[in-house]
């Protein structure tokens, strides 16, 4: 611009090629959430622990400090501290397995949301598709007797996981033709997968056990086709090397989506669906394949607990069953990243465990309330969850308090 030139008008840029244009509101949001680091989810724990803690305190008159320390014991995970010896130790050794089985299927329902989630679906779906991966394995490993060990547990996982593929495919591919809302479809296919498995355990019904017709319930795992136990006894509940799978899953996820074209297509449709299309991406096949991709996610993990643990699956654990919707706050508190899925998982394992009647003195806190107050701090997570920009905002102005000279 030369000296002679004029200056702009205020709210036009200086190339003189119109009004200035700020980011918008959902892409200023982008920009705070990748701002606010690992701060951000942290303070959204800590403060879910400290309304969780005054409702403690305010309706059983409990210390909610001592509380939540033995919630942290009982879900073992002091079994990491050097200096926790003898039976403490050993108790703590139990918990903390009991504590990695159930983080095993929270990591891949979790990441069966956040997949969905890069491409900008919301995948609420998780449990039916767990539930379906977890049919279809009791089905193979209660069968199929004469299989060795090795072919017998791969079929089983792979069946599953091609099972659950399948069912989030229907709500992809609905999404992908005929705009089918992917919320609505997958709450549907939600109830129908519990209506068939109850159904199929039944009495009666085609999967119920041989040996005990009068209990609603599936034949067992056969031996050859469960997982190997690493660490405990194998006939209570030990730590199998599922979770070794559901931490492969975890590579698997960050490799697929930043290091792969069909990561790249995903996250692109999910930023801005036309925009993708006006680039070359076809955004019907990203829905279908993030949605399926969702679901084979949370088909392993109805896999991996059946062959791991639990050996049989009764008409009753498909009502109880909550895996799927509790990876939706694993997602949610972690970011659709792999870490934060991952740690997530974690903190949402320990409560379980760390809540059960067993782990927690009356004394202490009523066990009979324990899993009322996993459901409240679970509820609050996700409640300062959708809560981010509260919480960024606050960040924010206290950076430029701190930037600002005095």
């Amino acid at each position: 611009m030369s000296e002679h030139t004029p200056a702009p008008p205020p709210g036009q840029d200086p190339s003189g090629l119109g009004p200035e244009t700020g980011p918008s509101l959902v892409e200023r949001y982008g920009i705070a959430q990748r701002t606010g680091g690992v701060l951000a989810p942290l303070l959204t724990v800590v403060l879910a622990f400290v309304v969780g803690g005054l409702v403690v305190l305010v309706t059983t008159g409990k210390n909610p400090l001592t509380t939540y320390e033995a919630i942290f014991n009982g879900s073992g995970l002091n079994w990491l501290f050097p200096w926790v010896t003898g039976d403490d130790r050993l108790t703590a050794s139990f918990n903390f397995q009991q504590t990695l089985l159930v983080v095993t299927p929270l990591i891949l329902t979790g990441l069966a949301v956040a997949f969905a989630f890069r491409c900008g679906m919301f995948n609420i779906g998780g449990q039916g598709q767990y539930l379906v991966g977890a049919i279809f394995a009791v089905w193979i490993g209660s069968s199929l007797d004469g299989l060795p060990p090795l072919a017998h547990v791969l079929l089983a996982v792979v069946v599953a996981t091609v099972a659950g593929f399948v069912w989030a495919g229907v709500a992809g591919f609905l999404k992908a033709t005929v705009g089918a809302h992917e919320v609505i479809s997958t709450i549907m296919l939600n109830w129908v997968a519990i209506y068939v498995g109850q159904y199929l355990f039944s009495l009666g019904g085609p999967l119920q056990n041989d040996e005990q017709p009068e209990i609603p319930i599936s034949n067992d795992v056969v031996p050859g086709a469960r997982l190997p136990v690493f660490w405990g006894d194998p006939d209570f509940q030990g730590l199998s090397i599922g979770i070794f799978v559901a931490l492969a899953a975890l590579v698997v996820y960050w490799i697929v989506l930043n290091r792969t074209t069909l990561g790249y297509g995903v996250k692109a449709v999910g930023f801005n669906p036309e925009a993708a299309r006006y680039g070359g991406i076809s955004v019907p096949r990203n829905y279908f394949l993030a949605m399926a991709i969702s679901g084979a996610f949370a088909g392993l993990a109805g896999s991996l607990d059946i062959l791991g643990w639990q050996f049989g699956l009764a008409q009753n654990d498909i009502l109880v069953s909550q895996v799927g919707f509790i990876g939706i706050a694993v997602a949610l508190l972690g970011r659709n990243t792999a870490i934060g899925v991952g740690l997530s998982a974690l903190l949402f394992a320990g409560l379980v465990t760390g809540t059960s009647t067993r782990n927690l003195d009356p004394e202490i806190f009523q066990p009979e309330l324990a899993s009322n107050l996993t459901l409240l701090i679970q509820g609050l997570v996700v409640l300062f969850v959708g809560a981010d920009v509260i919480v960024l905002t606050v960040l924010s102005r206290l950076r430029r308090r701190r930037t600002v000279p005095a």
